[in-house]
């Protein structure tokens, strides 16, 4: 077998990347399905999508802790603690679905910052109301995710996301649209709701499909076997809320300076708001890169750092910042280019374009800084280094991103003689704020490296 970094590397990460690309891909097509029905439903999708996707990934993230808590069995050898791990991920779900739902099923204090309109606001609720049953379901699918990538054996994750977004595909229009021609009425027509109850058929179709791999599969079976099932053994539960709640905290922190964004841009009308949209999920899908190359680093970097083959571990960071820096170079380069078809095929409208053509430079302009962060911040988890990134997080994207962008997108800065800069306020203050968690990542790791190179 062929051992050497980037082949290891590309090995893990593509399946990730397409699992993650067919993911983002829901998104997409809730943009534009739902943007086909009205300005309002793709509002309240806005503003619904940024308060359900900022309490799911922060939750993803707490659950994500069992990727490197594997891997580093895996090195160790020890399938016994391996095993044990996984049978416990369904009680570290469950409690985390529990406080998830509260939330959702009470969103009034989150969706008040946006100001909405009776009507978006009732629209934004049912969404969220919809959202929360498929919760459960969801945080169930990324423990068989982290598991996976612990395993090093992500490719059913591509083949189950495929499935999961070509049947939203199919599933959405009829869910959302309703279109009559003559006596016969086709599709349901319910909106926002609409794409949201396609979400939550299909993720629990999803994590079902997940359980059934884990009894199944082989691998899976060799680590079961040595393990049993038990109640809430709180001790590795706290192990892994240890280090997962810093993560978690760090996707919150790192997602909300794009969520909370969208909420308060909500206040400079729907147009502004949609075009923002778009961008938004320009940089989602394009983030998908690192973000799977930093996935395979954890996991890898994770095997390495458990069976103390550090220089290995070292090798496998190197290798991953090389191919996400270039890839997403290329990304960046692309986004530029192509930025007026990219606003049209998100809105017809072309208010919402222009929006749109105007943001797209801010996200090409950080892609080289946002790689970087994202692959030294993974190769940390695969070290359990997880509380000093969320402070560098905590620092740039709050304090530079969301409470600087706050303050450059409706007060400008009066003493540089800056105006009011609207939705590029919050773009710009974005770029600032992943260059800086660049730095502080990126300096963490190499300091972490030393120390274990360091004698005694």
């Amino acid at each position: 077998m062929d051992r050497t970094p980037f082949v290891r590397l590309g090995r893990l990460a593509w399946p990730v990347l397409i699992a993650q690309l067919a993911t983002i891909g829901m998104m997409a097509i809730d943009t534009v399905v739902v943007g086909r029905s009205n300005t309002d439903n793709l509002a309240a999708l806005a503003v619904g999508a940024s308060v359900y996707v900022s309490l799911a990934l922060a939750l993803s993230g707490v659950v994500q802790a069992l990727l490197p808590g594997v891997a580093h069995q895996i090195g160790r050898g020890d399938a016994a603690a391996a095993g044990k791990l996984i049978f416990q991920a369904f009680w570290l779900v469950l409690l985390l679905a529990v406080f998830g739902d509260l939330v959702l099923f009470f969103p009034g204090w989150m969706i008040a910052l946006a100001e909405l309109t009776p009507a978006v606001e009732a629209l934004t609720r049912d969404y969220l109301f919809i959202l929360a049953f498929s919760l459960p379901a969801s945080l169930g699918y990324r423990a068989f995710h982290a598991i996976a990538g612990g395993v090093g054996r992500t490719r059913p994750l591509m083949w189950l996301s495929l499935g999961q977004t070509t049947g939203h595909a199919l599933m959405a229009p009829v869910l959302v649209d309703s279109l009559t021609i003559g006596t016969l009425t086709l599709g349901v027509g319910l909106g926002a709701s609409g794409a949201a109850l396609s979400q939550a058929i299909l993720a629990w179709l999803v994590c079902g499909a997940g359980v059934v791999v884990l009894c199944k599969s082989p691998v899976y079976r060799n680590l079961l076997k040595n393990a049993r099932w038990s109640g809430p053994d709180w001790k590795s539960l706290g192990q892994l809320m240890r280090v997962g709640l810093p993560m978690g905290l760090s996707y919150f922190v790192e997602i909300t300076a794009f969520t909370v964004m969208a909420i308060f841009i909500a206040r400079l009308g729907p147009e502004v708001l949609s075009g923002h949209r778009i961008v938004a999920n320009l940089s989602a899908m394009v983030y998908m890169f690192p973000l799977a190359i930093g996935t395979a680093t954890a996991a890898l970097v994770g095997q390495s750092a458990g069976a103390d083959r550090d220089a290995e571990a070292r090798a496998m960071a190197r290798s991953a910042f090389w191919v996400a820096c270039v890839g997403s170079g290329i990304l960046a380069v692309l986004l530029w280019e192509f930025r007026s078809v990219l606003a049209w095929l998100g809105s017809p409208d072309e208010n919402v374009q222009a929006v749109a053509i105007g943001l797209v430079g801010f996200v090409a302009a950080y892609q080289l800084f946002d790689a970087a962060q994202t692959v030294a911040a993974f190769a940390l988890r695969g070290y359990h280094v997880t509380l000093l990134p969320l402070g560098i997080h905590l620092t740039a994207f709050w304090l530079i991103g969301l409470w600087g962008g706050y303050q450059l997108a409706f007060y400008g800065l009066p003493m540089l003689s800056i105006a009011p800069m609207g939705a590029a306020g919050f773009w710009s203050a974005v770029l600032g704020a992943t260059v800086l968690a660049a730095i502080g990542l990126v300096g963490l790791l190499i300091w972490v490296q030393r120390l274990r190179r360091a004698p005694g």
